[in-house]
């Protein structure tokens, strides 16, 4: 019999492991463009736009592909696909030439990873219904603690040893999370139907989702929101602090707030198991607005850090949230195409994000691009309320 917690703890190391080297070296790329030699401010922020919105583009063509090729093949399979593939890819970011092949690499990426949602799908399907917004929640703290890890000595690492080091160490990291899946994690999938069979079944028309399309609109949002801010904050960092070792803070910042999100994902998480996943959502993106504001003010590291550290706890509750409301409304036999449509949903996020985050960068400067992020956390609470009456989980 599938041991459930096993398979949580180890996908826990992996997701660790992974998230660690996805933050050691991406988080830090506005100061790798600038390497590249890109110095002027404005066509920086251009290109940082460009590279959050090529990785988030590709991923979200690309998730309804692998959550529909998990549902005949297995979730496991999944997870090994996007470590292995983007511990090959990661190391070669090291010797881009120029800032259009550090794109197309981007790209490249963005459609062959996606640990985070095989991980989801893989513990939302071989975990018992009453333990999956704990066991979600786990996951989640996972990301967020693995972020703090990464971008701590990614931070270090960079003004210490350089780009080159950060991103093969960032390779060697995915290599191992790969074969931690590959010889310790189990999967309860059993094949029912060949690919030819499944593509068979398969119609070029949106799928039959019913009330789940508030969740995936919700979701999309809420990656909106999420990935608003986020690449800039090296350039805050900068801005507040100058360039000496800019690197270094931004890593250190990024790291202690991150130990807000370890302790939200579980907590939350179970919170939104014993009462109402709605309420806890809406409290969630409150607060996270709120907190905003004081990181667009903010002319100290410290103020920075405090107001970031509370905005990333109430924050990093959304996810877990939404995807304990998501496993709960889907069927099992249909979750790998589900939570791949939910992936594309809250990519696709993360690409209008990018896009409309830089413009603001570009024409208004980097301080209201967190003011506007605010604004986007406080409207999520009126389409979270309308949404909970419309959506009827599964008995």
């Amino acid at each position: 019999m599938l041991n459930w917690k096993k398979n949580l703890f180890i996908i826990w190391i992996s997701q660790f492991l992974s998230i660690a080297a996805f933050s050691s070296s991406l988080t830090f790329i506005p100061f790798y463009i600038q390497k590249l030699g890109v110095a002027d401010d404005t066509t920086r922020n251009m290109y940082v736009a460009q590279f959050m919105a090529m990785g988030a583009i590709s991923f979200c063509l690309m998730s309804p592909v692998w959550g529909f090729i998990a549902d005949v093949y297995g979730r496991r399979l999944m997870l090994l696909r996007s470590n292995f593939v983007s511990a090959f890819l990661m190391p070669l970011m090291a010797f881009a030439p120029n800032v259009s092949m550090l794109l197309l690499l981007r790209f490249l990426i963005g459609a062959f990873s996606g640990t985070v949602t095989a991980s989801q799908t893989l513990i939302a399907s071989t975990t018992p219904v009453k333990n999956r917004g704990f066991a979600l929640g786990t996951i989640s703290s996972a990301l967020f603690s693995g972020s703090m890890a990464g971008m701590f000595f990614g931070g270090l690492i960079v003004d210490k040893f350089g780009y080159t080091v950060t991103f093969l160490v960032t390779g060697a990291l995915l290599l191992i999370s790969g074969l931690l899946v590959l010889f310790g994690v189990e999967d309860n999938f059993r094949k029912t139907l060949t690919l030819k069979e499944k593509l068979a079944e398969f119609k070029f028309r949106p799928p039959k989702l019913g009330s789940i399309w508030f969740i995936l609109f919700l979701l999309l949002l809420m990656g909106f929101a999420r990935q608003f801010e986020q690449p800039f904050l090296p350039v805050l960092v900068e801005k507040i602090n100058g360039l000496d070792r800019a690197a270094t803070w931004t890593g250190i910042i990024a790291s202690i707030t991150a130990v807000a999100g370890i302790i939200s994902g579980s907590l939350l998480g179970w919170l939104a198991d014993k009462t109402s996943a709605p309420r806890v959502a809406v409290w969630s993106a409150l607060l996270s607005g709120v907190l905003m504001l004081p990181q667009a003010m903010a002319q100290s590291l410290l103020l920075l850090g405090a107001a970031r550290f509370g905005m990333v706890f109430f924050a990093g509750g959304l996810d877990p949230v939404f995807q304990i409301w998501l496993s709960k409304c889907t069927p099992d036999d249909k979750r790998g195409i589900f939570f791949g449509w939910a992936s594309s949903a809250k990519t696709l996020g993360w690409v209008l994000a990018a896009l409309c985050s830089g413009s603001v960068a570009i024409f208004a400067g980097v301080r209201w691009v967190f003011i506007a992020s605010g604004i986007i956390y406080i409207l999520l609470i009126p389409i979270i309320k309308f949404s909970a009456g419309k959506i009827h989980p599964q008995s």
